[in-house]
């Protein structure tokens, strides 16, 4: 008789948040607000949140980060809720973390690690886990001897003299040829996706980037401008792939959309060193819409939190469309009314219901337009193929066929005008 085999589910975690308030440096409304953040951080990452502590200090303390007295607090409210995750809304060195765990008896995370495991979890394309393990790898190595429980073996051999090498020794080279594995495949990944640009552009189709704060609503909005099935949910870092859709103009003239990974404050630099490949999209785009979320009482934290990102990977310069999303609510519609007297070029919308869309495509094909000449054309009817690139990339204004020629007014990409010139008529 064969054996019945039950599973048994794994127990949530259950999560206790710190918060540090530094005198001086930041403000209890800022920090209670990134504490809120990372509550919904932890809960995206599958644990329960049991208790928050936002401790006021002067300065950071070397051996834990935070207080003795702070610590000891910290270790009672633990027992007390039944904890067995703290996670800081901070970045910890490796002895903190160390000592931290040490005095608590449970483990403890970052808000870096606590990031990194999300975007584990929600990678699904080979690109998107190569960039998540590149990052994974480069906050593991300073970290190996709080991370392993064998690092005091020695790994000796015959004819080896002394007592060999020590494992973390051995586990710290392992990590940096892992790394420099995944930079090169990830190197080839920014090739492939700089062929790809350069394909497009030779079609003369106009690249343009979603950018945004992390659930702000670009998944949605490229959804209902494309028509896609992009996953789209309420939580933060629901998509972390990028994704390209064609979108049709008022104009008739397409162009190439692509959303990237949200954004968000105290983004780690080792998240925006290593998705470099995907950022790029944004880097060579024509046009980038960022996607504000009008409804969130930090609207304006988010902005700048975007904006910092922006700058980081050298896209601050590029012409931006603002695209003030979430005006289904009374909220949502005062922020976006006051925010666009300030923001320069801007579309208020609800990617949900899809109030304002019509004006975003018209204020889009607008922006484009620039990028965009008028020429008269006398083009062999033995040049099919620019005929056909034409047909496709550029907007006809008029057409006449005389003889063997085809005689055009047409309106085309920049890029495809300098292949046109030869034929002005």
């Amino acid at each position: 008789m064969k054996e019945m085999t039950t599973t048994v589910p794994q127990a949530q975690e259950r999560a206790l948040l710190v918060g540090v308030m530094l005198r001086g440096r930041n403000d209890e409304w800022d920090v209670k607000d990134t504490l809120e953040e990372l509550a919904q951080l932890t809960v995206s990452a599958g644990a329960e949140v049991v208790g928050r502590m936002l401790c006021k200090q002067s300065k950071v303390h070397a051996a834990h980060f935070i207080g003795k007295g702070k610590v000891e607090e910290l270790a009672q409210m633990a027992k007390d809720t039944g904890a067995n995750l703290v996670i800081f809304d901070e970045d910890l060195s490796p002895a903190q973390g160390r000592n931290l765990e040490e005095v608590l008896a449970v483990r403890v995370l970052d808000r870096t690690q606590l990031i990194l495991d999300i975007f584990a979890k929600r990678a699904r394309t080979r690109e998107g886990c190569l960039q998540v393990q590149l990052a994974q790898h480069r906050y593991l190595l300073p970290r190996l001897r709080r991370m392993w429980t064998h690092l005091e073996r020695q790994a000796g051999g015959i004819g080896l003299k002394g007592p060999g090498e020590t494992q973390i020794e051995m586990d710290r080279r392992s990590i940096q040829n892992l790394i420099r594995t995944l930079t090169q495949e990830l190197e080839l990944v920014r090739t492939r996706r700089a062929e790809q640009r350069r394909g497009r552009q030779r079609h003369g189709w106009a690249l343009v980037s979603i950018v945004g704060y992390t659930n702000a609503g670009k998944s949605t909005l490229l959804n209902r401008l494309a028509g896609a099935d992009i996953y789209a949910e309420d939580q933060l870092f629901a998509t972390l792939d990028p994704t390209t859709r064609q979108v049709e103009l008022p104009n008739r003239e397409p162009c190439l959309m692509t959303d990237t990974v949200g954004f968000i404050r105290k983004l780690p630099h080792h998240l925006v060193d290593s998705f470099k490949a995907t950022l790029e999209e944004v880097v060579e785009a024509d046009l980038i819409l960022h996607v504000i979320d009008c409804a969130h009482p930090q609207v304006e934290q988010q902005i700048a939190a975007v904006n910092t990102v922006m700058q980081e990977i050298g896209a601050e310069d590029k012409p931006v469309l603002c695209v003030l999303n979430k005006i289904d609510t009374e909220e949502g519609r005062h922020a976006a009314n006051r925010l666009a007297r300030t923001l320069g070029r801007s579309a208020s919308v609800s990617a949900v219901t899809g109030e304002g869309l019509e004006n975003l495509l018209n204020e889009l094909a607008d922006c484009l337009k620039g990028d965009k000449q008028v020429m008269k054309l006398m083009i062999p009817l033995s040049e099919g193929r620019l005929l056909a690139q034409l047909k496709q990339s550029a907007t006809v204004l008029e057409e006449k066929y005389e003889g063997e020629s085809a005689e055009l007014l047409v309106r085309v990409p920049l890029p495809l005008a300098a292949r046109c010139a030869p034929y002005l008529a």
